[in-house]
């Protein structure tokens, strides 16, 4: 008798040891890293889509992560052409902030506020993705449709490496999670159990815009080599790249390649260098474009295309205090270079 009790009192140890080194209850971790969690406002001009193309106005919602006292990892998509970038703390308290870096084919960026976060503000500690597992639990907060501070919870689908879930983030490693995420969630964090970020929620998640079981991460140590390792450059502005038989649409010179620069951000490198945006929406070969815009042929000399893509991003992330960037770009069917102080 005294042997069994002696067992079970060893095994109810055992269980109370393991629930404490696995972590606290779920709702005490939300509630640690809750405050951490910003709601993200970027306000953009942009040719609004109608009979007769004009410049409007308009809003974007996402989701961020507060990683330091005063830099915040977001998505790219949501503030890469904003002329303003708005924060809300849980506090309700509003700041501005600006991009310092982003990266747009890794949808990752991240903002620097402009004033003090509110009191009462968490820092979030930015934890280790190459030791998440597919089966490990996780959570995600965000605003989904707008609904700010939601909990979500799911599980690591799966691991999906570079160029292999979507062409236009060639940079990208995610996470697949069949957590619910929908718009509003974008640029959000996503904790393991320990309170750590492990992903920030991307842009691609579904056909329909909505939460279908599946959804896509960016893993948080892809976006700290991008964006505080690297610093990857802020550019301001979307583009297309051109390429094929588009270049034949577009009387792109040879070798026939370039990027359309689409939108340009008040105030950003690409408007200080005087690169401009489309002026027409129109669809070519199922592809929604403003057209009317510059077309970037090279940059410091080297063609721009998918190829040299990352070459020249790195060279726009390097500060060389003496040096130019010099941008050869086709505007008006003339062929002209831009050049400015290269200060990231």
């Amino acid at each position: 008798m005294k042997t069994r009790m002696l067992a079970m009192l060893i095994l109810a140890l055992g269980s109370f040891w393991a629930s404490t080194a696995e972590g606290q209850p779920l709702r005490e971790v939300f509630k640690q890293v809750n405050p951490s969690v910003v709601v993200i406002k970027s306000i953009q001009t942009e040719v609004i889509a109608g009979p007769q193309s004009q410049l409007g106005i308009t809003a974007d919602l996402g989701s961020g992560v507060l990683i330091s006292p005063d830099e915040i990892i977001t998505a790219a998509h949501l503030v890469e052409t904003a002329d303003t970038v708005y924060v809300e703390f849980s506090s309700g308290e509003i700041l501005v902030a600006r991009v310092i870096a982003s990266e747009p084919a890794a949808d990752v960026a991240l903002l620097k506020l402009v004033s003090s976060p509110p009191s009462g503000s968490v820092v979030a500690k930015l934890g280790d993705s190459d030791k998440v597992e597919v089966g490990d639990q996780i959570f995600i907060v965000g605003a989904p449709q707008g609904l700010s501070w939601t909990l979500t919870v799911g599980y690591i689908s799966a691991r999906r490496r570079p160029n292999t879930v979507y062409s236009g983030l060639s940079l990208a490693e995610f996470f697949q999670t069949d957590a619910s995420i929908n718009q509003g969630n974008s640029g959000g964090p996503m904790f393991n159990m320990a309170g750590e970020i492990v992903g920030i929620v991307s842009a691609i998640i579904s056909k329909s815009g909505g939460s279908e079981g599946l959804g896509f991460v960016a893993t948080s140590n892809m976006a700290r080599q991008l964006l505080l390792n690297r610093r990857s450059s802020w550019s301001g502005i979307s583009g297309y790249l051109i390429a094929g038989k588009s270049s034949k649409i577009f009387n792109v010179p040879p070798p026939g390649e370039g990027m359309l620069v689409q939108h340009v951000a008040k105030g950003s490198p690409a408007a200080l260098i005087g690169l401009k945006g489309g002026t027409t929406r129109a669809t070519i070969e199922g592809e929604d474009l403003v057209l009317g815009g510059d077309i970037i042929l090279a940059v410091q000399g080297i063609p721009l295309n998918i190829k040299n893509y990352e070459e020249i991003r790195g060279i726009l992330s390097r500060h060389h205090p003496e040096g130019f960037i010099r941008v050869k770009i086709l505007r008006g069917g003339e062929q002209l270079e831009l050049k400015a102080v290269n200060s990231p």
